[in-house]
């Protein structure tokens, strides 16, 4: 394909020259360790690092040209030229190489503060249940037809995703459910991306590290369902229940999910236990019973979202219930580790003090005796959702185990001071151990039968990152490990 067809629809600062147009591009990159003979390479701004200083190692690797939205260093020697965004440029660029495959792959996004993880796997599982081959993008990993591959970011690059797309396409696949994060929306990894139906699950405070504020925040998760750069999703499922879902205007056809009166895609009659969830849905007159092996009020939300998803693609209530039965845990998210104790302990991914509030209110809905409570707070993060956090906690538990989360570059005791501001707000039993494993063991020393134990924070992460290294840590195995050591079951 030649530069001139690959740059189709791309806003450039000036003419390519009659040489540039007619060059043969064999592949894009934007990481310059991957660049090979005849690529095209995009040197855009990121958080950490200029791409322009790797411009120079990409063009000895075989770019032949430079595309960026800034000028070149002074001692670039090569081709360069200058786009007016290097992000949206690369999206155009890499949807114009791999041929379009999002206007042929049935695309849904799920967007929202809390819950997207679980309602693209419940989705996922719907379509294994109406026998597609799919493509699942997510926080916890990618699965394409099949294959499990790690998650660098919730969301990935334009150019990551439409490789993706095409090797989907190439394995005869026909849907994909991806997460799509604020950041994505923001930084324009999905910009001009072709999008079956969009999914809005709720709105709390998060990534105000990130964004200038709530409304900032709100703004980009909107731009799923009125995107630039791209037609308007034919569908979009949104949370009724959520006051944030009325403000989201979008052209597509909507269906609203929910268990208060006006929704469209209604539930009632919610029964839960230890064992899962059961209640009746209701949608143009149908009234269905589903049930679930997922606990928690916050689940029969997520359920809705994958039913009315489902409904978007014209799906029976017959595949849908199978779907929705078939997935029976999302790895950290309440996730069970069961080792024969006689109290139930569970890891899950809940980082924010909306998350953390919810995650409690899950366990106070299965009727536990006591509820202990294990949480931390990310590092170079928002700071004020610290005392938040701590208020949470403190506000819902019975007992709380204050340790580190993932501390970056700062220290764990300054991290844990500004959270217990809002614990200490609360006459609750705590103790604050700053050793994530300790604390586990200590949380877990805590319980007696019919207690409940959220590990809270860190979910599926298998690692633990500290100011000079990252290390291996999983609560799910430190978990396992600390209830042999109390002399619990050498099953897992």
């Amino acid at each position: 394909m030649t530069l001139e067809q690959i740059l189709h629809g791309v806003q450039l600062r000036g003419m390519l020259s009659g040489d540039l147009r007619g060059i043969e591009i064999r592949g894009l990159e934007y990481d310059s360790r991957r660049v090979e003979a005849g690529f095209l390479f995009f040197a855009f701004p990121g958080s950490r690092t200029d791409g322009r200083e790797f411009a120079q190692s990409a063009l000895q690797r075989g770019a032949v040209a430079v595309a960026s939205e800034l000028p070149p260093p002074v001692d670039f020697k090569g081709t360069w030229f200058e786009v007016e965004h290097g992000r949206r440029a690369l999206a155009q660029a890499s949807r114009n190489f791999y041929g379009a495959p999002d206007s042929r792959l049935n695309l849904t996004g799920v967007t929202g503060t809390n819950g997207k993880t679980t309602s693209a796997f419940l989705i996922d599982s719907i379509l294994h249940a109406a026998g597609k081959t799919t493509l699942l993008v997510g926080t916890i990993e990618y699965r394409l037809a099949g294959e499990v591959r790690t998650a660098v970011n919730t969301t990935p690059e334009s150019l990551d995703l439409y490789r993706m797309f095409h090797e989907l396409e190439q394995r005869g696949g026909t849907h994909a459910t991806m997460e799509v994060s604020s950041h994505a929306l923001a930084l324009d990894r999905v910009y001009g991306i072709t999008f079956h139906t969009a999914v809005f699950t709720n709105l709390t405070r998060d990534h105000l590290d990130f964004h200038s504020g709530m409304d900032t925040y709100f703004a980009a998760k909107k731009l799923l369902f009125a995107p630039q750069g791209a037609p308007a999703p034919r569908w979009a499922v949104i949370n009724h229940d959520d006051p944030h879902g009325a403000e989201i205007q979008t052209t597509a056809q909507v269906i609203r999910y929910g268990f208060e009166t006006g929704a469209d895609l209604r539930a009632s009659a919610l029964q839960m236990s230890f064992e899962g969830l059961k209640f009746t849905v209701e949608y143009r007159g149908q009234k269905v019973e589903l049930r679930s092996p997922l606990v928690g009020k916050i689940n029969a939300y997520n359920i809705l979202a994958a039913c009315g998803t489902a409904l978007s693609y014209g799906f029976a209530w017959e595949t849908i219930a199978r779907g929705i039965a078939d997935c029976r845990q999302v790895p950290g998210r309440f996730e069970r580790v069961d080792q024969g104790q006689p109290f139930l302990v569970v890891v899950d991914y809940a980082h924010t003090d909306d998350a953390l509030r919810s995650i409690i209110a899950v366990a106070r809905e299965l009727r536990p005796k006591r509820v202990i409570t294990l949480f931390g707070c990310g590092g170079d993060r928002d700071r004020s959702k610290r005392p938040l956090m701590g208020m949470a906690a403190g506000q819902s538990s019975d007992f709380v185990v204050l340790t580190s989360d993932n501390p970056r570059s700062e220290d764990p005791l300054a991290i844990m001071n500004d959270a217990l501001v809002g614990l200490r707000r609360f006459d609750v039993p705590h103790i604050v151990e700053p050793d994530r494993a300790k604390a586990i063991r200590a949380a877990l020393d805590q319980a007696r039968p019919g207690d409940i134990v959220i590990l809270a924070g860190k979910g599926h992460e298998p690692y633990q990152v500290l100011k000079d290294r990252v290390i291996h840590f999983d609560d799910r195995e430190q978990a396992r490990g600390a209830l042999r050591a109390l002399g619990f079951g050498a099953g897992g």
